[in-house]
């Protein structure tokens, strides 16, 4: 049901107040969420840490749903990130109730007499409106998932079948399901939501891509060991052979079209690389023709992974161009690839910049430079198509 001018008026007339306290509504929102502990633990707890980047996101998302109230329309690929990311986390319908009542309650919290009886109310319908097309699109991601073959919903159970050393930092796990059963194959680019119960922590969330090609029998994770995580470190020195891991179905947005109709630019940075290589994998299967640039930059050949993968894929696929960077290489790096890093005048000087699509996947230092370096360049928004690790505030800014 349509907005009524009344809210569309009152919900813009917010919006200076949403510039200056954005952030501070929301933190306050997840706050109040968080007291219920089921709610919480719908959420990946690594995004509410010190960097606060869910919060941020979060404030960057309702600004722009106030300035494009009247418009919708223009939030359609924000609205399906977010559809796709619930789908992995398994919201549902009941869960949306406790959204509302801690946003509404925030806003009162931080705006005070501001925020009126008709601000709010009109803030609450035009929560509903949106809530409703998430859970309606919600609703048919989930079906999709349950009827397809090897498909499932909520959590199944996976056995850890092989790791495998791919670098100094990134280790790969090969999962089976413990059914015996096939697998929902993944469109190249999707990832897993895993929960994991670890000793000394509240039930845990993460999402890693899928780094192998689509089939019908195993995925395949390639996980970057981070100082500080708690995941990636347990993955990493307990998960061998015969662990169980329980994961959602696949999800996400940023995959490899059906068919491609351009050359397509595969552009990663460290692990950023996983989605990509799926993607990669998808192509020399079925469109061994298609002009495909592989650009991967990272720190020197002790932490790039898959060189070897990549260099057998280049021999067989002509129209392949692979091209590494190493940002600090070591001696025995010289002449294995560009030194530095991957810029906006390389790409400029040596990618179809007017005919590509582009595929971007890595750390946020890296997408900020290269998503925002591109478009300055002049491709066009819809052939940047990027992912990473945790949610998209600045890029979204940006």
């Amino acid at each position: 049901m349509p907005l009524s001018d009344t809210t569309i008026a009152l919900v813009k007339a917010t919006i200076p107040a949403l510039e200056a306290h954005g952030l501070v509504i929301t933190k306050r929102m997840y706050e109040r969420m968080f007291r219920n502990p089921e709610i919480r633990d719908l959420f990946n707890q690594s995004h509410h840490g010190e960097t606060g980047s869910q919060p941020k996101a979060l404030a960057t998302a309702v600004l722009a749903y106030a300035r494009n109230i009247d418009d919708p329309g223009v939030l359609a690929g924000a609205v399906e990130r977010i559809a796709q990311k619930h789908a992995g986390l398994l919201i549902l319908p009941e869960h949306y109730p406790h959204v509302a009542e801690a946003l509404l309650g925030a806003i009162g919290d931080v705006l005070g007499e501001a925020a009126t009886p008709e601000i709010l109310a009109a803030w609450g319908e035009a929560y509903w409106a949106l809530a409703d097309i998430l859970i309606g699109r919600e609703a048919q991601l989930y079906h999709a998932m349950a009827v397809a073959p090897g498909g499932w919903t909520g959590w199944r159970r996976f056995v850890v079948a092989e790791t495998v050393q791919e670098s100094d930092l990134i280790t790969s796990f090969v999962l089976t399901p413990e059914d015996g059963g096939t697998v929902l194959r993944h469109r190249p680019g999707q990832y897993l939501t895993f929960r994991l119960s670890l000793p000394g922590h509240t039930l845990l969330k993460r999402n890693y891509s899928i780094s192998s090609a689509p089939d019908d029998a195993t995925y395949r994770i390639s996980v970057k060991r981070e100082p500080l995580g708690a995941v990636s470190n347990w993955l990493h020195d307990q998960a061998g052979p015969g662990t169980v891991l329980e994961a959602a179905a696949p999800a996400g947005e940023f995959t490899l079209p059906e068919r491609p109709e351009r050359p397509v630019v595969l552009l990663s940075g460290g692990v950023g690389l996983t989605p990509l290589l799926s993607m990669l994998e998808e192509i020399a299967a079925r469109h061994p023709r298609l002009e495909t640039q592989w650009v991967h930059g990272a720190l020197n050949g002790a932490t790039q992974a898959f060189g070897g993968r990549v260099a057998a894929l280049a021999e067989r696929l002509p129209a392949l161009r692979v091209t590494t960077f190493h940002e600090t290489p070591r001696p025995e790096d010289a002449g294995r690839a560009e030194p530095g890093r991957i810029t906006r005048e390389w790409l400029a000087a040596n990618t179809p910049l007017d005919s590509a699509d582009y595929y971007l996947c890595g750390p946020k230092p890296f997408l900020r430079t290269l998503v925002g370096g591109l478009a300055a360049a002049g491709v066009p928004a819809q052939r940047i198509h990027y992912e990473f690790f945790g949610p998209a505030d600045e890029l979204l800014a940006a």
